[in-house]
């Protein structure tokens, strides 16, 4: 087979989830597969975080910005390489290329109502855009991938689609995040003390931010510790309205924001935390709640979407709108030590049934599977 993979924003130096996903998916795709010929299409970036092997060969395209690059200038690139097939991997894919087309579609957020609250341009214009491209492709997808059973039966319910033509593959962690004993030196570049509740909340109001945070003012007043937050990539503006609006100023002391956190610095991070706190309103998968429980960290997370599915029914399960439930849970973790050393281990557990390397062989079987579907293919 003659496959290619668009991984667009991996040479970026600030990733983000779904580039982190197709990122794993080729480095386990060039373990175990040295028979099909891959090509992936990348913008140009600072962090060449992929090499070629000698059936994977990574194309750098383009400088424009996202429209453009996925509406133009990769359909032409793809057209050189007389693909068998064009996986895109992001949510949306050309709307106009005759290869045939397999999708990863992460979730269908954008399609759900938009928090009139959420001020972000780009989170916005993300929004807009795979309202308008989506639509359009999904009628030429040779098959549909999503990342849980959750987001499988949203989108066959909301988009009409065949159950034959979706597949479900979950994602998987990376095998660094682990129980680690010489952490100091890194989490100090973010914190001075270990023992603190970390949380990686945006101004996307899916993450629940306003509420965790009125959750933690609450634990403060109660907890005779008095653990400090980190929290990651955190605009200040942001925080300081939050604080304003629910009258929370105990929490402005106890916050530490050391901007982006490098994905090489997060085995730490989780393995000095006391507990993660992941806490969204709505989660397609949650790689970052594998990634805490795999470090022997406990987390508190919600019994929303995929989150108890990924989680497993042993998760601490919090019901997100309600702050009360998570304080309650954050002093319980403090105070209950038997408690909290169950759940390190239900998260050790848990997280061995994922890895990057079943995600590979589970993607791999479903190229062939829909080479076999080809007009011209000579898989028998």
């Amino acid at each position: 087979m003659r496959i290619g993979i668009e991984a667009q924003r991996v040479f970026r130096r600030n990733k983000h989830g779904m580039d982190y996903v197709v990122l794993q998916e080729i480095i386990e795709l060039q373990k175990i597969d040295h028979k099909n010929e891959y090509f992936v299409f990348v913008a140009p970036g600072v962090d060449r975080c992929l090499k070629d092997t000698e059936n994977v060969h990574i194309i750098v395209i383009g400088e424009s910005f996202y429209p453009v690059w996925e509406q133009i200038t990769l359909p032409r690139a793809a057209k050189k390489y007389n693909l068998d097939m064009l996986h895109c991997t992001s949510n949306t894919a050309p709307i106009f290329c005759k290869i045939p087309l397999v999708l990863t579609l992460h979730d269908i957020i954008f399609l759900e109502p938009r928090d009139k609250n959420n001020k972000s341009l780009y989170q916005n214009m993300g929004w807009l855009y795979r309202r308008k491209v989506v639509p359009k492709i999904l009628e030429r997808c040779l098959r549909i991938i999503t990342v849980s059973n959750f987001e499988k039966q949203n989108i066959i319910q909301k988009l009409n689609i065949p159950e034959k033509r979706m597949a479900m593959i979950y994602n998987g962690y990376n095998e660094w995040f682990k129980p680690l004993r010489d952490v100091a030196d890194i989490y100090q570049s973010y914190i001075e003390k270990p023992g603190y509740f970390f949380f990686l909340g945006n101004t996307d109001p899916k993450k629940n931010t306003e509420r965790t945070l009125i959750a933690y003012s609450r634990y403060l007043e109660q907890s005779t510790i008095k653990r400090k937050l980190l929290m990651a990539d955190l605009d200040k503006t942001y925080l300081e309205g939050i604080i304003e609006r629910n009258h929370i100023e105990n929490i402005r002391e106890k916050i530490v924001m050391p901007g982006y956190i490098v994905n090489s610095d997060l085995p730490y991070i989780y393995n000095s935390a006391f507990a993660f706190l992941y806490t969204s309103l709505r989660e397609s998968f949650g790689i970052p709640l594998l990634e805490a429980m795999a470090c022997g960290t406990p987390v508190i997370t919600s019994n929303t979407s995929s989150m108890p599915e990924i989680g497993g029914n042993e998760a601490i399960l919090i019901n997100p709108e309600n702050p009360e439930e998570i304080t309650e849970k954050m002093l319980r973790l403090e105070t209950d030590e038997e408690y909290y050393h169950t759940q390190k281990e239900i998260g050790l557990k848990r997280s061995n049934l994922f890895s990057w390397r079943k995600t590979a062989e589970q993607l791999l079987k479903l190229y062939e599977t829909v080479y076999k579907e080809l007009p011209n293919s000579n898989i028998s």
